[in-house]
């Protein structure tokens, strides 16, 4: 029996903005502290008065990979991780225009698109995160975070 896939769930409600995950995420793919790097990104929004973090949802049946023209994009059945093998992607950006909320982003140093991995299931942005704003949690448990932080 596989066991239950893990996923990234983020709280508005107690995320004090301190991009700590975002410098995390930066370091552990660039070995460098920078915003524009990182694989997930957080938005401040006015109206709301609250953070937004933008950040790979390691679909069940992600679009970016069947966007793909050269196969790049693979979803790891068991741990249900979507990667990019960079080796294969040709940076068309086909992924980062077909994906819900863009996460996939433009390397242009690298000139192909990048994404959260997921750490390979250790993220970092979790063991950084002070208040647990982030967290990695079972499918299951990530729609009832999500039903009790945005009331629907």
């Amino acid at each position: 029996m596989l066991k239950e896939q893990k996923i990234l769930v983020f709280d508005p409600r107690i995320c004090t903005g301190c991009r700590s995950c975002e410098v995390a995420c930066s370091f552990r793919f660039y070995k460098i502290c920078n915003y524009e790097k990182a694989h997930i990104r957080h938005r401040l929004f006015l109206e709301k008065e609250t953070f937004e973090a933008i950040y790979c949802q390691h679909c069940e049946d992600p679009l970016c990979a069947a966007s793909c023209p050269v196969k790049a994009i693979k979803k790891n059945e068991e741990t249900g991780i979507v990667k990019i093998n960079s080796m294969k992607c040709i940076g068309c950006q086909n992924c980062n225009i077909a994906c819900p909320v863009h996460a996939p982003q433009f390397d242009k140093d690298r000139k192909i698109s990048v994404k959260c991995n997921l750490c390979d299931g250790k993220p970092e942005c979790v063991k950084f995160c002070s208040t647990r704003a982030m967290r990695l949690v079972d499918r299951g448990e990530a729609d009832r975070l999500l039903k009790e932080i945005y009331d629907v």
